[in-house]
């Protein structure tokens, strides 16, 4: 299967080749922040006042995520904990004193259900965000949680804001970051930046979505994001690539990257009649990153260079970790789906996965 770059021009394809409309999911970004934000508010997240032993945030593929985006967003040094469970089963210590978010896109999710009704029993306090009319919105009314009810559509990598958004609205009245109605409307124009400029009616020469995902062809991403926030748009970004484009990609620790820039996929000959894989250096930059992780990026990129192994740099936009956040995760979810697209893949479906939960079921 080849690349074909010029596919990423032809308006025609990127219309029939998607017929889940994945590129359109991905520029909905900035209204997915916009309707949650204000669902959230109708809930009375914002007024969420005890503050508990601990956060844990449940969910199974894309929604597991989101505990890792609360966590970046309040950062380090918050006074409580946030955990990410993407499991049918709660670890043992928690109990009465902490915090449960369950989050499913379709409010389906097995494990997710399983873990929401362990909660219950144990006492938590419970807030479940789901698809409304789902079964988790029946474990939440019987638990006498909270349901937050989002309007969700497709797959759960589709939703990520919808999903993401009423979390951080509870855990900024928790006081544990610093969120108010402006940071939310500062994020969604930004994302409405990015979706302008990544739209399929942009060129590959000023589109930096087409522009990555031809970077990325024919090439193994090692991604590396530069801070906390960044390293979550850097998973964001192997799994958009594996469930998008069907591509592999690694990412996580700097040294264990940089240790493939000795090995069998780092030669490339360039006498070769036919391209070989390659691995290419993905970085995810974040403007805020500290001293120490600018010098590792710095010297990742050079060491690199020098090998002749070839680099991709993204920064990102903003001044609010939730900002930087955003924009990182719009742009390499532009990158995933035009991927696809250029391979003549159509982004939404994953059979694969689809035919090993048919056989898990069975």
């Amino acid at each position: 299967m080849r690349f074909e770059p010029d596919l990423l021009d032809d308006q025609a394809h990127l219309a029939d080749a998607d017929p889940g409309g994945m590129l359109p999911a991905v520029a909905s970004a900035a209204a997915h922040v916009r309707t949650a934000h204000r669902i959230a508010l109708e809930c009375g997240l914002d007024s969420v006042k005890d503050r508990p032993r601990a956060i844990v945030v449940v969910g199974m593929g894309a929604p597991g995520l989101v505990g890792d985006i609360l966590g970046a967003a309040c950062g380090p040094g918050a006074a409580v904990p946030v955990v990410t469970v993407s499991s049918h089963r709660l670890p043992g210590w928690v109990g009465a004193a902490d915090l449960v978010f369950a989050v499913s896109g379709s409010g389906h999710s097995r494990e997710t259900l399983s873990a929401a009704a362990e909660a219950a029993r144990r006492g938590c306090h419970l807030i479940a965000v789901a698809r409304k009319g789902s079964p988790l919105e029946s474990v939440a009314a019987q638990s006498s949680g909270t349901f937050v009810p989002v309007p969700t559509h497709g797959p759960s990598r589709s939703n990520l804001w919808l999903l993401a958004v009423p979390p951080l609205v509870a855990a900024a009245s928790l006081g544990l970051l610093r969120a108010e109605a402006e940071v939310f409307e500062r994020m969604a124009g930004l994302l409405e930046d990015v979706a302008f400029r990544c739209r399929p009616a942009s060129e590959s020469f000023v589109n930096a979505g087409k522009s990555l995902a031809m970077e990325l062809a024919g090439t193994v991403p090692l991604i590396w994001g530069s801070s906390p926030v960044a390293a979550v748009a850097a998973h964001r970004m192997a799994t958009q690539l594996g469930k998008n484009a069907k591509y592999p990609a690694l990412h996580g620790g700097l040294f264990d990257l940089v240790a493939a820039f000795d090995g069998p996929l780092a030669e490339r000959d360039v006498f070769a009649d036919e391209a070989t894989p390659s691995v290419r250096l993905v970085v995810l930059r974040d403007v805020a990153e500290d001293a120490e992780l600018e010098q590792r990026r710095v010297l990742s990129v050079r060491l690199a260079q020098d090998r002749g192994v070839p680099v991709s740099e993204v920064t990102a936009e903003g001044e609010h970790p939730l900002e930087r956040l955003a924009t990182l995760i719009e742009l390499v979810d532009y990158a995933s789906v035009y991927l696809a697209l250029g391979y003549g893949l159509d982004p939404t479906p994953v059979s694969a996965v689809a035919e090993m939960k048919s056989r898990i079921s069975q």
